[in-house]
């Protein structure tokens, strides 16, 4: 190929991806010096969080308990300003004209958009920072929840630093408090990078109680509404899905609207289950492996292949 070829085929491809029709919907254009949240910086914040509740796990290896609030002091300021940045880039993603925690803010006085959206994503990592203490206290019923549920577990240690249901769940209780303070798409964001890295796929929106757990973990789904109560167990490939979407009157699907499984407290799902719609799984019920679930089961009940 000669170089004018080349450049002449350079040249005509720049011309129709540049084309306005031809990126309608799949652009985003940044405001000056505010891009769209980091995926690398997301990343150190997973890391600093999964630090700061498993402290010697992840992060410093070299820490005791003479240098454990130092270390926490400076991871906590550090995970503080990472978060504001990221909050106020994932702010401007959405119309701040119509964003009414924006038009709210904290210092309605001010003028300038730029310094309310400030203000509103210092008090999002602010409350966040708040709310650690209780995220370690989950996650420790969690990791309990883990280590009771496999005979092959021999420590909680191995818990938190091997299996795949505690990585996923630290991310996923992170992502759910930003989801419910209205973060615009971090929290969608932080899901996706633990279901690359452990397989399992928790939409932020969906309630998850206490002492929850996944065996194995490849494979599982749950919805943005699934709802899940205390001491519930899943097994690898199971699915809380909806079973169909209403549509609006153009067509197209209604968001927002309930349609994943509620699961009540005490319930164990067996690998490949698929339970869809906005069914209830009673209190204490089993549902067996490779079933279709699409109905409410009764507390207590037993739901298995027919032979």
């Amino acid at each position: 190929m000669s170089a004018r070829t080349l450049a002449n085929t350079l040249t005509r491809t720049v011309d129709e991806l540049a084309r306005p029709e031809s990126y309608k919907d799949l652009y985003h254009e940044h405001n000056d010096g505010v891009p769209l949240p980091s995926g690398e910086v997301l990343q150190e914040i997973i890391d600093l969080a999964r630090g700061i509740i498993f402290p010697g796990y992840y992060g410093r290896s070299c820490i005791d308990k003479n240098t454990l609030k130092y270390h926490l002091g400076v991871d906590i300021e550090r995970l503080y300003s990472l978060l504001v940045s990221q909050i106020q880039a994932g702010l401007w993603y959405r119309n701040l004209e119509e964003d009414e925690a924006i038009l709210n803010s904290p210092c309605p006085e001010l003028s300038s958009m730029e310094t309310k959206v400030r203000q509103v994503a210092e008090k999002h990592a602010e409350d966040f920072i708040a709310k650690l203490p209780e995220l370690r206290r989950i996650l420790a019923t969690d990791v309990i929840a883990a280590f009771n549920g496999d005979p092959a577990a021999k420590s909680y240690g191995e818990i938190i630093s091997c299996y795949p249901v505690i990585k996923e769940l630290t991310i996923y209780r992170i992502a759910h408090e930003l989801w419910n303070m209205q973060v615009p798409l971090i929290p969608r964001m932080l899901t996706e990078m633990a279901h690359s890295e452990t397989g399992i796929d928790i939409h932020p929106g969906a309630q998850i109680g206490e002492y929850f757990t996944i065996d194995h973990g490849t494979g599982v789904v749950i919805g943005e509404t699934s709802i899940i109560g205390n001491n519930v167990k899943l097994y690898q490939g199971v699915t809380l899905g909806a079973k169909s979407f209403p549509l609006d009157d153009k067509g197209n699907p209604i968001k927002g609207i309930p349609r994943h499984p509620i699961l009540e407290d005490d319930v164990i799902v067996y690998s490949n289950a698929s339970i869809l719609g906005r069914v209830t799984i009673g209190k204490g019920a089993i549902i067996g492996g490779n079933v279709w679930v699409t109905q409410d089961v009764k507390a207590g009940e037993s739901i298995t292949q027919k032979r």
